[in-house]
């Protein structure tokens, strides 16, 4: 029976609240501060005047109240509560998401880190998307709990900021395969990459009976393992021998083309390999250039 009759209670100040809502009337006109009491059911800190219900962030507010309510209430509140627009809300993860594609200010620096470091580059720290909010249909990303509530509090301060031409490079690293293809190619291999076509385009392999394109492709794959930082020394050295044997094929047909002739020659006229090499080219027709 008292939780129903302090249930009651609660709910009947909510329909009586003032023209502040949740929000401290106090904190409002000393420091124009959001200071959101709806966290708590508590009324220890709430108060009657004038038949509407005011709810204070502490004891000090609420005596101040106490002592001097009209200072704090219209007509001589010198802050009136901010349209429903104004007020700053804190976004969750499933929020957050729903957003998209908006982008988060300041690239996902926390804006009161910031501002409180007095705008320095060391005061440039990434925000932690759980703590994420949304004022004046902005997203902005705060570090944590205590700078997201600052943010909540005292928007004017801390919204509207311009970040330096000089940004610190990422703290923590992107897991690469968390990225789009296109970003994953770009961070993880674009090094090995081009490395792999500018040899390509150096050499211009072509193996027997196999297009250029895909000569060019099967050079870049061996090529890729081959020289793979992350591969194992045992990897590297296998696809290595079994690059120079791509080569050594593609090579034929230089050899060949300089040493045949339009007419027929004798054996003991011919270069002494041409044979051994005309009859490696020809069995290379429907042979596997990579297993064998």
């Amino acid at each position: 029976m008292y939780i129903h009759m302090y249930q009651y209670t609660y709910i009947y100040l909510l329909s009586r609240l003032g023209e502040f809502g949740q929000f401290c009337p106090v904190s409002l006109a000393e420091s124009q501060e959001l200071f959101d009491c709806s966290a708590t059911d508590s009324l220890e800190f709430a108060a009657e005047f004038r038949g509407h219900y005011y709810k204070m962030s502490s004891q000090e507010k609420l005596n101040k109240f106490l002592e001097n309510p009209e200072l704090y209430v219209p007509p001589l509140a010198p802050h009136p509560l901010p349209s429903a627009d104004m007020i700053p809300k804190r976004l969750t993860l499933s929020e957050l998401k729903s957003r998209f594609p908006k982008c988060a200010e300041l690239q996902g620096y926390c804006p009161v880190t910031y501002q409180d470091g007095n705008q320095r580059y060391e005061a440039l720290v990434p925000g932690s998307i759980n703590y994420a909010l949304e004022y004046r249909n902005r997203i902005y990303i705060c570090e944590n709990k205590e700078k997201l509530q600052k943010f909540l509090r005292s928007p004017l301060k801390y919204w509207e900021q311009k970040l330096p031409h000089k940004l610190p490079p990422l703290r923590e690293p992107i897991l690469l395969t968390s990225l789009p293809l296109p970003g994953y190619l770009e961070q993880g291999i674009a090094t090995s990459l081009i490395k792999a076509m500018n040899a390509v385009g150096c050499l211009k392999p072509k193996f027997p009976f196999l297009s250029i394109r895909r000569s060019a492709l099967l050079y870049i794959a061996l090529h890729l393992k081959a020289f793979n930082p992350k591969g194992s020394a045992y990897t590297r050295k296998k696809y290595k021998k079994k690059m120079e044997q791509f080569m050594e094929s593609c090579e034929l047909i230089t050899y060949l083309g300089a040493k045949m002739t339009r007419k027929y020659k004798e054996p003991q006229f011919r270069a002494i390999d041409f044979d051994h090499k005309l009859k490696t080219f020809l069995s290379l027709r429907n042979i596997d250039p990579i297993n064998g």
